[in-house]
């Protein structure tokens, strides 16, 4: 997990160490990814339990309970991992149009580490007045800086296709993770609305609304 440190400000070295280990999904999932994933969403649900989160539209601190602080971050844990996955996979099917064989694995890795450090910001949303916008936006400029690290050392494209592979990874982790963020903050801030249709309805019940 401490890695996140040194992706952050030795990237270099840090990307070389990681191309060399050619790791499986095993071991990045259990030594990396859900580590730092659940440290998150657990830091962020004891704050919401401890303080609360300040709703700008009521012009107040809400406490969350503790069912509806367990089931919002079992399900923002899945979100965030299912992130990983489904950005690793379009931006696998995007590099396909350049130059080059390259394995999801490879893909895969490079999303799942250039990631971390927007997990890791992610443990600022247990203070009650944060907005959750902030950390994103830290954290998704580091992944960004961590990716045109990552992308030519992991990926190995050609130096023709190297800043296209990178843009197409950039638009996709943005809204990927955007898109989540968006979703998860709308329910902190008290903002979303579980009236409109069935499933949404099913969701509120599910999150104690």
């Amino acid at each position: 997990m401490f890695r996140v440190f040194f992706l952050i400000f030795e990237p270099g070295v840090a990307w070389e160490r990681i191309a060399q280990a050619r790791r499986g999904y095993v071991f990045i999932l259990l030594t990396y990814l859900l580590p730092i994933i659940l440290l998150a969403t657990a830091v962020e649900g004891w704050g919401l339990l401890q303080w609360g989160k300040w709703q700008p539209y009521f012009k107040k601190t809400r406490v969350f309970s503790e069912t509806t602080v367990l089931h919002f971050e079992i399900l923002q844990a899945l979100l965030l991992l299912a992130v990983v996955f489904i950005s690793a996979a379009l931006l696998h099917v995007a590099s396909q149009n350049f130059h080059g064989r390259r394995t999801y694995l490879q893909v895969f890795t490079t999303v799942a580490y250039s990631f971390s450090p927007l997990f890791l910001l992610h443990l600022l949303n247990a203070g009650p007045a944060m907005p959750p916008a902030v950390p994103w936006a830290i954290g998704i400029v580091l992944t960004i800086w961590i990716l045109y690290q990552g992308v030519p050392r992991v990926l190995s494209p050609d130096p023709a296709h190297a800043f296209g592979i990178y843009l197409s990874a950039v638009f996709i982790v943005v809204l990927a993770s955007g898109m989540t963020r968006l979703l998860t903050a709308m329910f902190l801030l008290g903002q979303f609305n579980f009236t409109h249709s069935w499933f949404t309805r099913e969701l509120g019940k599910f999150l104690g609304q």
